[in-house]
């Protein structure tokens, strides 16, 4: 498992300035990002380097609906998709969910929050496994 050494959020479809994108990689899953409502809600992260990728694992709060796409350009532009999943509905605690990519090589990933439980979801934290 790795800890973002150098990977950041390049972008978020939303803010909230108590609660900013910068959360999701800042390994502290009591710290995190909010989404201001409606969806599609997303975010990208981009590696230092091309990264082999072998699974991610997401902690949340209300989401249903998650596509992840990724690319291996120095920009942030021209995603292909990777996967989706359907998570489900934990009231009152995280959902802490892993998901396999396969070794699929990326410079950013994107994830698109395509439906909620809920008006507003949360990411709490992002830690990704390296082949």
């Amino acid at each position: 498992m790795i800890h973002f050494s150098g990977a950041q959020v390049v972008l978020a479809s939303s803010t909230d300035e108590n609660h900013p994108p910068e959360n999701i990689t800042d390994g502290n899953s009591k710290t995190f990002w909010m989404s201001t409502g409606m969806f599609p809600q997303e975010f990208i992260i981009r590696f230092t380097e091309t990264t082999n990728i072998s699974a991610v694992t997401m902690d949340s709060y209300n989401i249903k609906h998650l596509k992840i796409e990724k690319n291996t350009s120095p920009s942030a532009a021209k995603f292909e998709p990777v996967t989706q999943e359907e998570f489900k509905h934990t009231e009152g605690h995280l959902q802490s969910n892993s998901i396999s990519l396969n070794g699929c090589s990326a410079t950013h990933l994107r994830f698109i929050i395509t439906a909620g439980y809920d008006h507003f979801v949360s990411v709490h934290r992002v830690s990704v496994k390296t082949r």
